[in-house]
């Protein structure tokens, strides 16, 4: 196995993870050569306390800062625009991203805009951003994205209504800042979907046609934390352990999806975002079951092994069976959670199937990275089987 494989592993992100670890973004900016911040925060920050920690830190470190919140839940290219133009304007020299992955896709956007020129809609797609962007450092507020570790940021285009993501190397971020702290006042339904939004992340890369051992190291650690935990803190938002392993587990999922990619499930989350402005951590988690069930013939080894990472028996059984266990296992964290059984509790047009199908396919890495080959009649098969979804 090992002398087959061939991978590259880049990972430039400092990371600072622990409870109360917020107080320490003023140094954290400091030591990497920041002195004026661009703040990308997420609105729904402002009034829950998260936003004075964050600001304090800055404030006791004699750090200037101004804020830009126009962020939306699904981001267009446009908010990147503006957001540059404003940290162009006051000559910052660092971007902080706090919030979901919203904010922090924002939030690195905006820093390759203000070095790189031009505006955003410029570097959708690979390898089309060739400076190094401002300094960015991260700090997530959900267990969701793991936006602060990858090389990637999504946007919907305003003009075509498609979505899209920037991708390259300079879009990783200097520094990564996780305080579980930051996490406790997460209402339920904010813990759920960006949870699940995880979880995915891992078990795509796990059986992505481009995983290799070190990206299955981050995969399994982090879909058995995100098992052994979501529930939990779905129940309990309290608790702080839970939070911690789901804050741990969110960045592990991160590590995963930077080195191996994702699949099919991304691939068909897109449309349900830029058709229809369906969040993407609920796109990804109300499909999964769904194309997880489809894929398992394409590694049924790999499945089988997700199937016990998270917490299915599978003694005694054969393998086909094993890897049925991963079926299970999601579609009953997915109902523990409350997360929607099915597309149609979402809104969306049956008769747009086709179309999303179509537009679905067009998303390439995400469906090359895929253990099993999608036609596009499959695809449709997929989405008309989500919409019902199962009894």
């Amino acid at each position: 196995m090992l002398g087959s494989q061939k991978f590259s592993v880049i990972q430039p992100t400092a990371v600072h993870f622990g409870v109360g670890m917020a107080e320490n973004l003023g140094r954290i900016v400091h030591d990497c050569a920041g002195n004026k911040v661009l703040l990308v925060l997420d609105p729904g920050l402002q009034s829950g306390g998260v936003a004075d920690k964050i600001t304090g830190s800055l404030d006791k470190d004699g750090i200037p800062y101004e804020v830009f919140s126009h962020v939306d839940p699904e981001p267009g290219l446009k908010l990147a625009d503006e957001g540059a133009e404003i940290a162009a304007k006051m000559d910052a020299d660092c971007v902080v991203g706090v919030g979901g992955g919203s904010a922090m896709d924002v939030a690195k956007a905006v820093s390759i805009l203000v070095t790189n020129g031009g505006r955003a809609v410029d570097y959708l797609g690979l390898g089309k951003i060739k400076k190094p962007g401002l300094t960015k450092i991260m700090v997530p507020t959900t267990a969701g994205t793991g936006a602060e570790v990858t090389f990637t940021a999504v946007f919907i285009n305003e003009e075509t209504g498609s979505k899209g993501g920037m991708n390259g190397d300079p879009l990783y971020p200097d520094a990564a800042l996780l305080d579980p702290a930051l996490t406790l006042s997460l209402p339920p339904k904010i813990t759920a979907a960006p949870g699940i939004d995880a979880l995915t992340h891992a078990l795509e890369a796990y059986v992505s046609t481009q995983a290799h051992t070190v990206s299955d190291m981050y995969a399994m650690e982090a879909m058995e934390l995100i098992s052994a935990n979501l529930g939990q803190a779905y129940a309990n938002g309290d608790n702080l352990e839970a939070r911690s392993a789901m804050l741990l587990g969110s960045l592990l999922a991160g590590k995963a999806l930077a080195t191996a990619g994702v699949g099919l499930v991304h691939a068909m989350a897109y449309p349900l975002g830029g058709m229809f402005g369906i969040p993407h951590g609920l796109a990804n988690a109300v499909l999964l079951p769904y194309v997880v069930d489809y894929n398992i013939i394409g590694n049924p080894q790999k499945f089988a092994e997700i199937a016990v990472l998270l917490g299915n028996e599978v003694e005694g059984a054969s393998l086909r069976e094993a890897a049925g266990g991963a079926v299970d296992a999601v579609w009953n964290l997915n109902q523990d959670v409350n997360i929607p059984a099915g597309m149609a509790a979402l809104d969306i047009p049956r008769e747009k199937i086709p179309e999303m199908a179509e537009i679905a396919l067009t998303v390439t890495r995400p469906v090359e990275n895929n253990p099993r080959k999608p036609t596009l009649a499959e695809v449709i098969r997929i989405y008309e089987t989500a919409f019902e979804g199962w009894d």
